[in-house]
């Protein structure tokens, strides 16, 4: 019988105050696409504009993501 190796790629840590699980996933989201717009997201993690910009907000003043003019990126 042969075993086929398959390679994972090890997801970031998470930051230990994130406790949402929205915002966990915002995070990774963010962190394995580099920078993303609101839009980008909304599309690709079928999340409503109205809770990305809530959940975008607390990172930004959790020193989380930065945004650069409409995209955001991890800190």
């Amino acid at each position: 019988m042969i075993e086929a190796e398959t390679a994972y790629a090890a997801a970031p840590a998470l930051p230990p105050e994130l406790q949402s699980p929205r915002a966990k996933l915002v995070y990774l989201y963010l962190t394995t696409n580099e920078h993303a717009t609101v839009a980008e997201m909304g599309d690709s993690l079928g999340m409503k504009k109205l809770s990305l910009y809530s959940i975008l907000k607390t990172l930004r003043k959790q020193d989380l993501v930065a945004r650069d003019g409409d995209a955001y990126a991890p800190a």
